[in-house]
């Protein structure tokens, strides 16, 4: 079992910078990739960002892309989203995730969340 741990979540104003951290543990050899998600009240669950452990290839969700960073530290088995120009609509739980394997059948965990708040 691998266990997701968020971090670095708060209250920031609208046009400032916040970087998360997702540390993981546990069977972490068997990762394939790890990815944020985010949700806000009254709203689904959307995609943010994704990276492959091995490679480190990212993808992003469009609407994002240019303003949101994924990375990844092997040594610590931890990955980071650094979120810049941030705006009130970024406001979310955010949630850091991870999969087995890119095909079916896999197994997926997933964090406890962290909250941010961008003010106007």
């Amino acid at each position: 079992q691998v266990q997701l741990v968020e971090s670095g979540g708060g209250l920031v104003q609208a046009g400032g910078s916040l970087r998360l951290s997702c540390a993981a543990s546990g069977r972490t050899f068997s990762v394939y990739d790890m990815a944020w998600f985010r949700q806000a009240p009254g709203k689904e669950r959307e995609f943010v960002a994704r990276i492959t452990w091995s490679g480190g290839r990212t993808n992003y969700a469009n609407s994002l892309k240019g303003r949101f960073t994924i990375s990844r530290d092997v040594a610590k088995n931890t990955v980071y989203l650094e979120m810049n120009s941030l705006k009130p609509e970024d406001t979310a739980v955010y949630n850091c995730a991870a999969r087995s394997s890119s095909t079916l059948p896999r197994d997926d965990y997933w964090g406890q969340g962290t909250q941010v708040t961008v003010s106007s």
